[in-house]
């Protein structure tokens, strides 16, 4: 985090964490809609949260409006509507119970790295490009595998390209988390005494 943003580091109401919070707040929502099998309005909500996953970040750069609580909230709420989105799917054997486990493996290893960051007071690395693309990815892809679902012409196409950014949308995944694991190793080395080496990107 520049100087420029030092000043906004401790607020709250900001524009950006507005959007992450209305994000988290559309996890139940979701949860909600794939239980009772209204796929179609599940599909819309997803596609919003894909929406606002781009629009807090833009939000932050374009209004300047940085802050440590954004750096938390965008990705908790990614994160809990992957994994939230990935179960639901996986319980209604919509994707492989092993796509399932791939991406909670890959939650627990980043939770385990980022409590081992705090235990030592050190912020976590900074968002890198290939875990957005990762992002990405997944929320095309399960949107599509549950419009596959629906049957009708779009559905094999719906099922190609869903499982076309799934496949990717892993593979990037893991790739971040190496990249996160690097970056928090690197951390630790250069604070043995637990000093805060810098501060994540929102």
């Amino acid at each position: 985090m520049t100087a420029d943003h030092a000043p906004l580091a401790h607020r709250v109401a900001t524009v950006p964490n507005a959007i992450s919070a209305l994000r988290l707040a559309l996890v139940p929502v979701f949860v909600w809609l794939v239980v009772r099998h209204w796929d179609v309005w599940a599909i819309a909500v997803m596609a919003f949260s894909g929406v606002t996953d781009w629009l807090d970040g833009f939000a932050a750069r374009r209004l300047r409006q940085y802050s440590r609580l954004g750096q938390l909230l965008d990705p908790a709420a990614d994160r809990l509507f992957i994994l939230c989105t990935v179960f639901l799917l996986g319980w209604r054997a919509i994707i492989p119970w092993w796509l399932v486990a791939s991406l909670a493996a890959r939650e627990a290893v980043m939770g385990m790295a980022l409590l081992m960051l705090k235990l030592r007071g050190i912020d976590p690395p900074a968002v890198v490009f290939v875990g957005k693309a990762a992002t990405f990815a997944l929320m095309y892809a399960f949107p599509l595998l549950l419009l596959a679902e629906q049957g009708g012409w779009v559905e094999r196409v719906a099922w190609v390209a869903g499982w076309a950014c799934a496949i990717w949308g892993l593979m990037l995944y893991w790739v971040a988390c190496v990249v996160y694991l690097v970056e928090s190793w690197r951390a630790l080395r250069l604070a043995p005494g637990g000093a805060v080496v810098g501060q994540a990107a929102p």
